[in-house]
Formats: structure tokens, sequence, C-alpha cells
């Protein structure tokens, strides 16, 4: 009985995976678009539309061989392994362009994919010689990425089980009381800012091209860009400014963003994550002027803005950059490495599209320091409560939250220290193998140059997993693995006292 229950449960779980890539040929198929403004990629097409008849017999063969009743509902364990999955076979047919179109091998198309949705920009790939269609790819998958890939699929499809999906890929802004019209309020939201930030980059002067792609991949906080040289190639202010301002719309959480757009100041104002990050970028933009910036450009201004350039796209997680990081250990700029090391650890808004710890997080320790000291000089009977906003939510700092902070630092710091010392097995420096570690656990791409296409096997898959890991925070995959161990163990030791059971019916 409970292995029949078992095989209905997962048979829905592979049933919903079956349904989002039923849907995915869609996303696959949105490059080849970009072939009527340029006749030239249209022979380029043909591997999208491949990996979309792969995906699209992948979903029809789960769907129709599963037969699941559309609006099922799951729990938030069989959500976890969903997401798991999806963004696993995600990851995999989107990496199937690449490797059609010969650009890339197997494990460059599988890091170079998971780059892209996982936001993070660290990239294998020349972008002064693959076709356009490509690089809007690469876009289009840090865009679509940064949403959440698992809620964009399910957007059209969700019912009563959106609930398990929603929190499983570790939202917890509902925006409203509804999953569906949650997950729909966070689209409008994120296009109307990436359409207001194409027409912005297009009129401080980048081309369309251009301004469409650094719009998505910035308020992604992903860092993919059209030019070899990211954003320092522009050599512009103005294109500066305009991304500064998608890289803090990208790293602020939905829920902030639902707050701003209902005219709640009240509550925004009392969000301490925007705070936060703006004393941080306060505190770390003249470190990074007096450790470094001062002795690479003369003039104070320049310093003063390539500094916060860095300091912002660090801390957001974008990755963008105005500078060149590849020589700076031979330079002896030490001190630069580990100041954009720490905000990059350091992260964006909880359900915003950046990486890291996390402003929320960060918040809550130090509100919880201090109450600490609040607490000593209280009466031992003082009962002393913290409360913490949380876009228009006022929730209270509880024992759940604290151990949610302890478990994913141990896990980062775990995972920081163990690929920090994978790169530094082959030979780089402790400073530039942090920092190289950090940019992919934090999902960030800025890069001393140790990611490039002739990196080791090694470098490659630890920092693929890094990137994997550190976008769905750890713990979603870490309960979608536990849970299927679990039901596996559950399942073999029911079939073994069934057939002992049998066994002895038979003896007897």
């Amino acid at each position: 009985m409970y292995i029949h229950s078992l095989k209905k449960r997962y048979q829905i779980v592979f049933g919903y995976i079956g349904n989002l890539f039923i849907y995915f040929p869609l996303i696959l198929m949105i490059p080849v678009l970009f072939c009527f403004w340029y006749p030239e990629e249209w022979g380029d097409s043909l591997f999208f539309l491949a990996s979309a008849l792969v995906s699209l017999a992948f979903g029809f063969a789960f769907k129709y061989w599963l037969k699941v009743k559309p609006g099922t509902p799951i729990s938030v364990q069989e959500g976890a392994i969903i997401v798991v999955f999806a963004w696993v076979f995600g990851i995999i047919f989107s990496a199937l362009p690449f490797i059609f179109a010969g650009i890339l091998d197997f494990s460059q198309a599988v890091f170079e994919s998971t780059s892209g949705w996982t936001t993070t920009g660290l990239t294998l790939v020349d972008v002064t010689k693959i076709p356009k269609i490509f690089l809007v790819w690469r876009s289009l998958m840090q865009f679509f990425g940064g949403a959440g890939f698992a809620i964009i699929m399910m957007s059209a499809i969700v019912g009563p089980g959106g609930f398990g999906l929603y929190h499983a890929e570790g939202r917890v802004d509902n925006l409203v009381p509804n999953v569906k019209s949650s997950v729909r309020r966070i689209l409008i939201i994120y296009f109307s800012y990436a359409i207001a930030g194409v027409i912005s980059l297009r009129i401080v002067g980048m081309g369309w091209f251009d301004a469409f792609n650094h719009s998505l991949t910035g308020l992604a906080t992903g860092g993919f860009s059209t030019r070899a040289g990211s954003i320092g190639e522009f050599n512009s202010v103005p294109i500066e400014m305009v991304i500064i301002i998608l890289m803090f719309l990208g790293t602020t959480g939905f829920g902030i963003h639902y707050a701003l757009w209902k005219g709640n100041f009240k509550a925004l104002s009392k969000n301490g994550e925007p705070k936060l990050m703006g004393i941080t970028v306060l505190l770390f933009t003249p470190l990074l002027m007096g450790s470094t910036f001062g002795y690479l450009f003369s003039h104070a201004s320049e310093s003063f803005r390539h500094a916060t350039f860095q300091a912002v796209s660090a801390l957001t997680g974008t990755g963008f950059s105005t500078v060149d990081f590849t020589s700076w250990s031979q330079r002896g700029f030490f001190a630069g490495l580990y100041l954009l090391t720490l905000l990059m650890i350091f992260g964006g808004d909880m359900d915003s599209t950046s990486g890291g710890l996390k402003q929320y997080r960060l918040y809550a320790l130090i509100k919880l320091i201090g109450v600490e000291i609040k607490e000593f000089f209280l009466p031992r009977s003082a009962v002393v409560r913290t409360e913490i906003w949380k876009g228009e939510n006022k929730r209270y700092i509880d024992s759940n939250l604290v151990k949610e902070i302890l478990i994913i630092f141990s896990l980062y710091f775990l995972t920081f220290g163990v690929g920090t010392a994978v790169i530094s097995f082959y030979g780089y420096s402790l400073a530039d193998s942090a920092f190289e570690y950090a940019s992919a656990l934090s999902t960030v791409g800025l890069s001393v140059g140790i990611t490039r296409p002739d990196a080791p096997l090694g470098i490659i898959w630890a920092e693929t997993v890094g990137m994997f890991l550190g976008r769905l925070e750890f713990l979603v995959i870490v309960y979608g693995i536990t849970k299927m161990i679990k039901d596996a163990k559950l399942a073999l030791t029911t079939e073994r006292s069934q057939r002992k059971l049998k066994g002895r019916e038979a003896h007897d």
C-alpha cells in the first residue's frame, strides 16, 4: 500500500517536470526571433530548433506516460524535488545549442548554461567570435533565471500545488495570498524594469542590441556582456549610471518593489535591507579607493567612479566590470581583492535576483547582536521581541530564523572553503582562489582570469557545482536529495518486509 502511494506521488512529481519541459521550447526558440533582424544568423537557429525538439520530446514523454491531472497539489518537499530536477534538466537542455554548434564541449556548455541560469556571469566563450543569436541566448538565460526558472515556467500552469513549488525555490515574499497572482506580479515588475532599462541605455548611447542584452543581464544581476571588456569597454559615465540603477533594482527584493509600486512608503522605510546595502557601499567605496583604485587612476574622480561601480557590481552579485582584475595579484592589490570578495559574500536582498549570504540574514544578525547587548542591561524577567520587515510584512526574529542563518552560513562557508582549496590546488594564490570561488558561489561573475576555456576540468566543475548550490541556497537541494533517499530506503524496507511476510505465509 505504501509503495503504491509513493509511486503515485512520484508520478505527480515527474508529471509536473514533464509539463515544465513541454513549455520550455518556447524559451529556447526566443533567440530565433532575432534572425529577422540578423538574417545571416538563420543557419545557427537550427541548433536551437533541435534543442527545442529534444526538450519537447522529453516533456511529452513524461506528461503522457505519467498522465498527471492538472492542478494536483504538491507539498513543499515534493516541490523541492521538482525544483532540483527542473534546474538540472533546464541547464542541460540550455547547453545543447552550444554543443550542437560545436562552440563548447559538454562540460564547458553545462558550465555556461549554469552560469546563465544562476545569473552568475562567469563565461568560457569569446563573445567577439560567437554568433549574435548565442549572445542573446546567454542574456535570456540570465533574465529568466533571475526571476526563477521554475517560477516562470509554472506561472501559466500553477494550481493548488503552486505553494510547494514557489517556496521550494527559496521564495518567501508572498506579495499577495494567491501564489499565481504573486508570480504574475513579480513578472510584471520584472519585465517593466527590463523595458525601461533597454530604453534608458539606448538614450545614453548604447546601440539597441547592446542595450537589450545589458538591460536583461543587468537587471538579472547576471553580468553576461556582449563585449569582451564588459561595461568598461563603453567608457561612458551615463551608461555606468544606468547600469548601477539596474543592478540595484535587480538586487532589491520583489516584496520591497511591490511595496514601492503600491506607494506603501511606511512599510518601505521599515525594511532594513536597502539601508544596509547603501551603508555597505558607502563604507567600502572609500576603502577600495584607498587600497586599490587610488593607485590605478591618477584623478580622485576616476578612482571614485570605478570604485563605486565595482562595489555595487560585487555586492549586488552582477559581475559587470569597468577594470581588468587579471593582474591585481601580480601588482600587489590583495586588499582590493579581499574587499571585493567580502562584498560578493555579503550578497544582495532576499527574494531578489542576486546571490550570497543575503542582506536580510545579515541585517537580522546585526539586530540579534544589538538585542543581546540590550538584554544585558535589562532585568532577567524582561521579554524582548525583535521585529524585522520583509516587504509589507512585519515579522519577529525567532528560533527558526536563527537556525536558518546558522545552517546557511555554515553550508556557505564550508562549500567556500572546499571550492577555494580546489582552485588553490592548481597553483593559484589564496587571494585569487578565494575571489574566483566567491564569485561562483555567490553567483557574481567577476574573474581574475582563472575561469577561461582552457581551465582544468576540476576548476570548471567545482565552479559549476558552486553556482548551482549558491543559486538554490543549499537547502532546497539538500531537502530534495534527502527526501528521495528517505523514500527509497522506506520503499526498500517495506518491500523486504512484505517479502518476508509472504515467505512466512507460504511456509505455513
